[in-house]
């Protein structure tokens, strides 16, 4: 496989307009809905939940089942308060940044369509005048509609409870780094999407099931993935998420851990990698010349790679991240080398996954 061709225009395309799709945590349907369409052609058949869960499937009859999943939603804000006077204030839905919200436009999504608005906040000639200024918080968080009454915002059709995005759509940077919203994680169901093409492209024959799976609401607690797992019943699962991009200013290495966007995907080391299944993806890597790098995560991954490890008595988990700067704003901010890489580590660990194995340290 050519390195600089694996991803063709009509994958760019869906890209863009994927990532360009708003998907926030529990109303992911609109993106699921485009991300199966252009699976359908490379899959057998597609399983689907009451939550929105996808699952492209491939060989749906095998009883051994391999994984690999990224997560659909992206972090918004549900409407809180609506103030008599026509502001509103916010919830997070997911770990949404207060701090980056203050001059941001927003959408809110009604039942009447988008309405959009602004995050507001007081200039800068005004809000130190007592002497302190004050920082962006929840509490100080509002949205502008331009109502000048609670009853002018009901009209627009807003109320507690509908969801707010942001609008920011994708760009390329220096022709080779990707900046969106939402990359957190819809890149990596855009990868799986690209390795299931690859394996029909290239008529690769799988000796297993393979699940293509997009999960909901990672950004809440790993809920989707929690629900898919149990009705797929996997024996092993090849997650893919981001990881922190430490070589910008303000960064901790000591902490975060020194990787860097476009020096290759990150391999995880934490309690819910399988060592064996992790050791094949390294070896896979160095034998396909592949760059990657190591990361350690300690306790948990914090990705759906804890919710498929720890389900059905244990199923052996991996994690494959790809750096990205930024995370949870709306300019988060990848290289498409990695993007090219991890598909390539993915389609070639796939290759050499052998039907039953079970990846056991008691052989």
């Amino acid at each position: 496989m050519d390195k600089n061709t694996i991803l063709n225009q009509d994958s760019l395309h869906f890209l863009e307009a994927y990532l360009n799709n708003a998907s926030p945590t529990g109303h992911e349907h609109v993106g699921q809905k485009l991300w199966m369409n252009y699976l359908e052609p490379y899959v057998d058949t597609f399983i689907t939940d009451t939550y929105g869960n996808a699952v492209g499937v491939i060989n749906p009859d095998a009883a051994y089942k391999v994984v690999i999943e990224g997560h659909a939603d992206e972090i918004s804000w549900y409407v809180k308060h609506i103030t008599e006077d026509g502001f509103i204030h916010v919830v997070r839905n997911g770990g949404s940044d207060h701090m980056i919200a203050p001059s941001k436009r927003v959408n809110i999504h009604t039942a009447k369509g988008i309405i959009e608005g602004v995050f507001g906040w007081p200039a800068i000639h005004i809000r130190n005048r007592a002497g302190k200024e004050e920082s962006p918080k929840i509490e100080t968080n509002f949205i502008d509609v331009g109502c000048d009454s609670k009853q002018e915002v009901l009209n627009l059709g807003i109320h507690i409870g509908c969801v707010i995005t942001y609008p920011d759509t994708f760009t390329v940077l220096n022709g080779k780094r990707w900046v969106c919203r939402a990359l957190d994680n819809r890149i990596g169901g855009f990868m799986i999407a690209e390795v299931a093409r690859l394996l029909k492209e290239n008529k690769k024959e799988l000796p297993f099931g393979l699940y293509i799976v997009n999960a909901v609401q990672e950004e809440v607690g790993l809920r989707g993935a929690e629900m898919i797992t149990q009705t797929i019943k996997p024996n092993v699962a090849i997650v893919t998420d981001v990881c922190h991009d430490s070589n910008t200013p303000m960064v901790d290495k000591n902490i975060e851990g020194d990787n860097t966007i476009g020096k290759g995907p990150v391999i995880a080391y934490a309690p819910a990698v399988q060592n064996n299944l992790r050791t094949l993806i390294e070896q896979t890597a160095e034998k396909n010349q592949i760059p990657f790098q190591r990361n350690a995560l300690s306790r948990v991954t914090g990705t759906d790679t804890d919710a498929f490890a720890y389900s059905n008595g244990g199923v052996a988990s991996a994690l494959i991240s790809l750096p990205l700067r930024y995370m949870h704003t709306t300019v988060e901010m990848i290289h498409r080398q990695d993007v090219e890489h991890t598909i390539q580590l993915i389609y070639h660990t796939l290759l050499q996954i052998e039907n039953g194995e079970t990846f056991s340290y008691f052989k």
